[in-house]
């Protein structure tokens, strides 16, 4: 690709690739390129998918309630007019509609960022010495502890400044700082995550309740011996000042729906263990006040931020960031919890929606019934027109040339009844196609061939046979061989 790339850079008009200079480009992205032309992405039809998310879009946008938090003085700057709505699959799909580019604070949108980071260094064990698992039903800001003297979850106040405490101990907040900043550039795959100085001064200039809640937890012992709370808070109000963009967030809720692995640059950046742990307390302590109900209705994980961002993850499908400041009484964004809502009312994505009962709701993860019936249709309609640029196309894009109609009968039967000799040539030399397959009345192309009179063709199927050799299952590495052999072929 760098020398496509460079290609391109060097010519003022277009550029025409040779047959091994495509073969360069394309090598390293097989198994990619093969995966887009045979629509196997999870979700298959992106382009109908991404309109539904428009429309879902346009809708929230009506929603005029709310009011932008203002407790926190630059975060009353921003517009309440602000709506963005990025995703990005496990894939690497991505699509954007509204403000997707604008910088805004992750808030606490970073409390389950840097869970998944504790226990992907430390472990769960030792993390959950320090921090409970259960929803409080309390204010995320409250001054209270669980029986055992410990906050009660992650995504509270409390719970998140103990969890901070955990991060790189025995370093400098710099050095502190710098290793999560780096951790979230790899869960982003290097798109935008910055840094707001104001939002973090005007976090410790009105962080009398945060400094209660420290003071507090000292005086209960909750952090690691040695910790300097100050400090710490210091470090907690930084993290909840690093600012992203919804299509950067959108990559990390990816990360996190992929099992740990970017999708942007397929790098493993958090362990099975803290996935999955950061998930479940999303699921059930993410959204405030309001987390047991959006559980009940929307029913996938989400982390929602004063800022107005819902971080809203779709295990092994997705991830998406929802932002818009105005914010409801419990908190959450006013437009991103009514777009969550009509996502999951359209489609089934809600962790309890029977997958195969549940007909009323769409599922963009399944292709079309009837798409199988049209590649069918296509392919024998090329044979029978003699369209060999057709069934090339057909070819580099992994379609199955060997599909049979309800008869049994497939294009090398077709192509050969109509007595197309460069169609049959390219079936069998360039596809490899099996020459002896039979339709429902026995008959092989060879019989087509003989009983409409094409002798030119009935030739060109009886030297083809004597050098057949069947093609047997292949693993992927061996699949991919087979691509880069035929591709001259195709070409």
């Amino acid at each position: 690709m760098d020398m496509l790339r460079l290609t391109l850079q060097t010519t003022s008009d277009g550029v025409m690739l040779d047959k091994d200079l495509f073969k360069k480009c394309v090598q390293s992205n097989i198994v990619l390129l093969t995966q887009a032309f045979r629509r196997k992405f999870v979700i298959p039809d992106f382009m109908s998918f991404t309109s539904h998310i428009d429309e879902l879009y346009e809708s929230a946008k009506k929603q005029s309630g709310g009011k932008v938090a203002d407790y926190i003085p630059q975060l009353a700057k921003f517009s309440p007019d602000l709506w963005g709505v990025s995703v990005c699959t496990v894939d690497g799909q991505r699509h954007s509609i509204g403000d997707t580019k604008v910088p805004f604070c992750l808030q606490s949108c970073v409390k389950p960022l840097k869970y998944a980071i504790a226990v992907n260094d430390l472990g769960t064990e030792y993390v959950h010495r320090y921090v409970g698992k259960e929803p409080s039903g309390l204010r995320f800001n409250k001054l209270f502890l669980n029986e055992d003297d410990k906050p009660h979850n992650p995504m509270v106040n409390a719970g998140a400044i103990v969890v901070t405490s955990l991060i790189k101990q025995g370093v400098n907040n710099a050095e502190k700082f710098d290793y999560v900043m780096q951790f979230l550039n790899k869960m982003a795959g290097n798109e935008y995550v910055g840094f707001s100085n104001a939002t973090f001064q005007s976090e410790r200039e009105s962080g009398d309740r945060n400094f209660a809640i420290g003071y507090y937890l000292k005086e209960k012992k909750c952090f690691p011996e040695g910790t300097d709370m100050v400090g710490i808070l210091d470090f907690y109000f930084q993290l909840c000042s690093i600012e992203v963009t919804c299509e950067s967030a959108s990559v990390m809720a990816a990360t996190l729906a992929n099992g740990g692995f970017c999708p942007i640059t397929g790098e493993r950046v958090l362990s099975p263990e803290a996935v999955r742990n950061t998930l479940s307390l999303m699921h059930s302590c993410g959204m405030y006040d309001f987390s047991g109900q959006f559980a009940f209705h929307v029913g996938l994980p989400a982390k929602s931020g004063v800022a107005g961002g819902i971080l809203l993850v779709v295990p092994n499908v997705m991830g998406m960031m929802c932002w818009s400041p105005p914010l409801d009484k419990m908190g959450n964004s006013v437009k991103g919890i009514h777009f969550c809502h009509d996502l999951v009312s359209l489609c089934n994505f809600h962790n309890y929606d029977n997958l195969r009962h549940f007909a009323k709701k769409l599922d963009p993860r399944r292709e079309g019934g009837d798409q199988r019936v049209k590649s069918v249709i296509n392919l024998l309609f090329a044979a029978y027109t003699g369209d060999v640029s057709a069934l090339r196309r057909f070819a580099l894009s992994a379609m199955d040339m060997e599909q049979r109609d309800y008869d049994s009968r497939t294009a090398l039967h077709v192509a050969a009844a109509e007595g197309h000799v460069e169609v049959v040539k390219f079936l069998l030399e360039a596809c490899k196609v099996n020459p002896f397959p039979k339709d429902r009345w026995n008959n092989t192309p060879m019989d087509e061939a003989l009983h409409f009179g094409h002798h030119d063709v009935f030739k060109i199927l009886q030297e083809y046979q004597v050098q057949y050799t069947p093609q047997g299952d292949s693993d992927d590495g061996k699949g991919n061989q087979t691509v880069h052999k035929n591709l001259d072929g195709l070409l």
